[in-house]
């Protein structure tokens, strides 16, 4: 591809592996729209503005709120939603600027302890989508592009996923609430450790059974434990399609997926799009 070529909506949906319909909620909601216009013909899509909308996907993907996700993806600062007022600025700039330095130095005790420091200050929420989660995304792309850099990477997910286990789990008292797990083949599953987290910050109690999930393995998890919520995460389409989203729906549990390997859930599935949104569901399910 050459580096002045455009694209259509439709080709970049398809090039994105999301619908047309995304497309053009993202361009009409958060201005993530084709910014360039051929004689007579509609708008096309520049290569700056396709790689604005992969790290919406990339953001969006580790759970952050797709407002603030755009906002992130347009260079402009993330605005918080107005519930939360004690916790509302979220990370600060030198707060991030300080995790990323112990990063780049591989230093993992002062990266535990800052990671905590972020969780316990801003909460789980707040410190994922403002700081934790952005900077996974951004060395992944670093990362990706420069190959290397992996050591980092690595470190960095330890030291978050410590910090968030950090937080004390709620006791279940009857019924387990939520029921985690990952798609099968899914790796990543950071992004339910956050969740789970959040939950227990929260007083709800969840399981969370990781990566690469077999679909026979969860479907007689759920069967034991009858969970009142279970989630399913997905960050690739082929990871989705795999899922027992369907079967579980079908043996009357409620079923939440999250990722953006999603696309249009069957009926009676509910979508998060962010960790904020997977609070809220879980906790609405549960009616705490």
């Amino acid at each position: 591809m050459g580096s002045g070529e455009l694209w259509s909506p439709g080709a970049v949906a398809r090039m994105l592996a999301i619908s047309p319909t995304t497309l053009r909620t993202w361009d009409r909601r958060y201005g993530l729209g084709p910014s360039s216009r051929q004689e007579g013909k509609h708008r096309r899509y520049s290569p700056e503005d396709v790689a604005r909308l992969r790290r919406m996907l990339a953001l969006t993907g580790q759970g952050v709120a797709p407002a603030a996700a755009a906002a992130m993806a347009l260079g402009d600062a993330p605005t918080a939603p107005p519930d939360e007022p004690e916790r509302a600025e979220g990370a600060s700039a030198a707060e991030r600027r300080g995790f990323a330095r112990a990063a780049e130095r591989l230093d993992l005790p002062l990266m535990v302890e800052l990671a905590g420091q972020l969780v316990r200050r801003h909460g789980v929420v707040r410190a994922w989508e403002t700081a934790l989660a952005p900077y996974l995304v951004s060395l992944g792309e670093r990362t990706a592009a420069r190959e290397d850099g992996v050591e980092v990477e690595h470190l960095a997910t330890a030291s978050i996923l410590r910090a968030l286990h950090a937080v004390p789990a709620p006791p279940e008292n009857g019924r387990l609430p939520a029921l985690l797990a990952c798609a099968p083949e899914e790796q990543h599953s950071l992004p339910l450790d956050a969740l789970a987290a959040a939950l227990a910050e929260r007083g709800c109690a969840a399981r969370n059974l990781g990566a690469r999930v077999p679909p026979e393995a969860l479907l007689g998890a759920a069967a034991l434990l009858s969970p009142a919520v279970v989630v399913l995460w997905a960050h690739a389409p082929r990871y989705a399609e795999a899922a027992p989203a369907e079967r579980l729906a079908e043996r009357g549990h409620s079923v939440v997926v999250g990722g953006p390997g999603w696309g249009a859930p069957p009926p009676g599935i509910r979508v998060m799009r962010s960790l904020s949104e997977a609070v809220t569901t879980v906790l609405e399910l549960n009616r705490f």
